[in-house]
């Protein structure tokens, strides 16, 4: 009998000793498994005409042991129309000390249309720890970087080179300003002339902008020939490769309407554009300075005081003579 007592007692001990270790891993299992992401930031780094480059950045939080090094955030963009993925990006994030938050930054470029539903995936040795979720929508109302690439169109000056049958060749002289703080790329500069009331493109030429260093104004010069007697609008547009990012226009009124009396009375004003006409000088066309002969003493005007200087020698020598 006190045997069979002994193996109870013995019994009971392996099991109580079995049921504190099995609680001790659980609890260092959920300690390990302690984290959180508190808070999501988003920000645009670049805005252009059908996509945006958005900067992500996750606070994560570790309330637990300090985490074992090969941690990663996993990053994925749904379309909130379609449904479809539309990217995923992994980053791996270095050990997260215990009582601590680390930031994590992550850089992805999504189209400029419809709204995304993000979702950030925390995942230790592979196994999910924490997750989260944001929403973002209205990405075609924001405002393409139109700045960014620091050239401002201050003006066009316009003059007419040449009228031949009903042409017009129009001289367009393009002020480009850097209002940035670096030197500028070599954009790309389409000029376009436009008729004002069909919109019809009568012509159009490319041009290029060259570096212009910062606050430094610098001039382009496009020909373009249009009809006669019409009116029009220059467009310009500056250019980054594939996407535009600055555009300026002005109008050159060949056919002017002028409003006369308070009737409001519409009155056509023709004008002779060939009296516009600027003929280029050349240095040798360029008029010589004048010269001027020298004058020299005239020979009469030597002999007549010569003369006169004789004929009074004579009259004080007859006088002396009298005397």
């Amino acid at each position: 009998m006190k045997k069979r007592e002994r193996e109870i007692r013995l019994i009971l001990i392996l099991l109580i000793i079995a049921s504190a270790a099995s609680s001790g891993c659980i609890n260092d299992f959920e300690e390990e498994s302690n984290y959180g992401i508190t808070d999501i930031e988003i920000s645009a780094d670049s805005v252009k005409s059908s996509y945006v480059d958005l900067n992500l950045t996750s606070y994560i939080e570790n309330r637990g042991a300090d985490s074992k090094g090969n941690t990663t955030l996993l990053l994925k963009a749904f379309s909130q129309q379609t449904g479809l993925l539309e990217l995923a990006q992994e980053t791996k994030i270095d050990t997260i000390e215990k009582g601590t938050t680390k930031t994590v930054s992550q850089s992805v470029r999504l189209p400029k249309t419809g709204s995304y539903r993000l979702t950030f995936t925390l995942y230790e040795d592979r196994h999910r720890k924490a997750d989260s979720r944001i929403t973002i929508s209205s990405l075609e109302d924001m405002p393409t970087d139109l700045q960014e690439a620091g050239v401002q169109i201050e003006g066009i000056d316009f003059m007419v080179k040449n009228v031949t049958d009903g042409r017009v060749v129009i001289e367009n002289d393009i002020y480009l300003k850097n209002e940035g703080s670096k030197t500028t790329s070599d954009y790309r500069v389409l000029v376009k002339a436009r008729e004002t009331d069909a919109r019809l493109l009568a012509d159009k030429e490319w041009t290029s902008t060259s570096r212009i260093e910062p606050e430094t104004t610098v001039i382009r010069t496009v020909s373009l020939t249009v009809p006669d007697n019409y009116n029009y609008v220059v467009e310009v547009s500056v250019w980054d490769g594939d996407v535009m990012v600055k555009t300026g226009e002005d109008y050159v009124q060949l056919d002017p309407e002028k409003v006369i009396s308070k009737q409001e009375t519409v009155q056509t004003r023709n004008i002779k554009t060939s009296d516009f006409v600027i003929e280029e000088v050349t240095e040798d066309e360029m008029p010589m300075e004048e010269e001027y002969p020298v004058e020299e003493p005239s020979p009469g005007f030597g002999s007549v005081m010569a003369l006169f200087a004789l004929l009074s020698a004579l009259i004080i020598v007859r006088r002396g003579k009298h005397e």
